[in-house]
Parts: C-alpha cells; sequence; structure tokens
C-alpha cells in the first residue's frame, strides 16, 4: 500500500514548533487571547486533542499534555488545511516523547521502577532497601493515588496516572514505598519522601488535576 502523501504547510505558515511547551498550570494564568476548538478522538484512540488559537501568536505552534488532553497552540491566523497538519504532527511528537519518558505502562516495569526508587531515596536513608512483596496498577481506585498495605507489603497505583508524567508516577511511588516504614504521615514519614527532587512540583501537578476534575462537567 502507497504512504499518504502529506500536505505540506504554506511557506508564510509557522516555521517553529515546540513540544512539550509550559506548565498548563502556568498556561491558565496568562491573558493572552486565545480561540479553543475541541477535537473528538476517534474510538480506542484517546488522547483528546484541543486546539487553541492565539492572536499574539505569530510562528510557533506548541504541544503539550494537559491530564488525559494534549493542547496544541497555533497562530490565529493558520489556515484550516495547515491546522490539520500540524496538529497532527505535534500530537504525534508529544505521544512519540511520551512513549519514551512516559510512566511504566505494566505491573512488570512499574515493580522494577519501585525497586529503584526504593534503592535511591530510601536505602541512604534507613540503611536498607524496603521491598514490596508486590506493585500494580489497578482500575478501582477513583478517588486516590496509590495505596500501600504495609502488613502484607502490597502497593497498588490508579490506573488513572498511566498517562501522567514519570516523575509524578515516581513522586507517589515512593509517597507508597514510604508507607512499608510509616505507615502514618508522620515527620519521619515526610522526610523520607521529601528527599525526592520534584516532591513539590508533583504534589502540584496532582492537587492542579483534581482540581481540574471538579469543574469538568
Amino acid at each position: 500500500m502507497m504512504a499518504r502523501q502529506r500536505r505540506q504547510p504554506a511557506a508564510d505558515q509557522p516555521t517553529l514548533l515546540e513540544v512539550g511547551g509550559p506548565s498548563p498550570l502556568v498556561r491558565q494564568t496568562r491573558s493572552e487571547p486565545e480561540a479553543t476548538q475541541e477535537l473528538k478522538s476517534a474510538p480506542g484512540s484517546p488522547p483528546k486533542v484541543v486546539v487553541r488559537r492565539s492572536a499574539r501568536r505569530k510562528r510557533t505552534v506548541t504541544a503539550y499534555r494537559d491530564a488525559d488532553t494534549i493542547v496544541v497552540l497555533i497562530p490565529q491566523r493558520m489556515t484550516k488545511a495547515d491546522e490539520r497538519v500540524y496538529v497532527e504532527d505535534m500530537v504525534a511528537k508529544v505521544l512519540a516523547r511520551e512513549s519514551r519518558t512516559g510512566a511504566p505502562r505494566g505491573d512488570v516495569e512499574l515493580a522494577r521502577r519501585a525497586a529503584e526508587l526504593s534503592a535511591q531515596y530510601l536505602a541512604p536513608q534507613l540503611g536498607y532497601v524496603p521491598k514490596p512483596a508486590s506493585v500494580s496498577w489497578v482500575n478501582n481506585q477513583n478517588h486516590r493515588w496509590g495505596s500501600c498495605t504495609p502488613s502484607t507489603a502490597t502497593i497498588r497505583l490508579s490506573h488513572r496516572m498511566q498517562a501522567m508524567p514519570a516523575w509524578v508516577v515516581d513522586y507517589v511511588l515512593l509517597h507508597e514505598l514510604a508507607h512499608l516504614v510509616e505507615a502514618a504521615h508522620s515527620r519521619r514519614f515526610w522526610q523520607l519522601v521529601n528527599v525526592y527532587p520534584d516532591a513539590d512540583k508533583a504534589q502540584g501537578f496532582l492537587e492542579g488535576f483534581q482540581a481540574g476534575q471538579a469543574h469538568t462537567p
């Protein structure tokens, strides 16, 4: 089968592409006027895509992940034909990047990552490596990100986190690993967890995600 030929953008359209862009939590505070268009995903092919046109944006196209949505920012005057080309390309770039740096997809990979985090962050503080009996993704945790049962050394993470950045999942994993040592959220518990360099950033990400979900109709 012949590969479909892709239409090339017109010469006067943007030449600089950015993948990632600013944090969605920062982007929400901007006063830049934007026109938003939501593109529905085909069944079985997440994520949702939102296109925002900006009058101030002249020659740049940016895409970033915002929870279960990929947001693409384009210039206001871009043609519909060029919009389709750029949006398709930018969404593909975001997904490709996530496949390289995203959260572990399977339970085996998740358990391996938990072992790495325990050795890197907890062992230097404790003098030994806390080892969970099992670490797995679950589909029945819709009101918490993760859980740990110290008596069985079992850790479970919500499937809702699978689309989140790896550093956020790492934080939740480390949080649950610390419960193997300290069941309560004691001072010692937070001392174990807060050695993670992105702890504050990850907490802010999760709080922002929950706030956004609360305002979703």
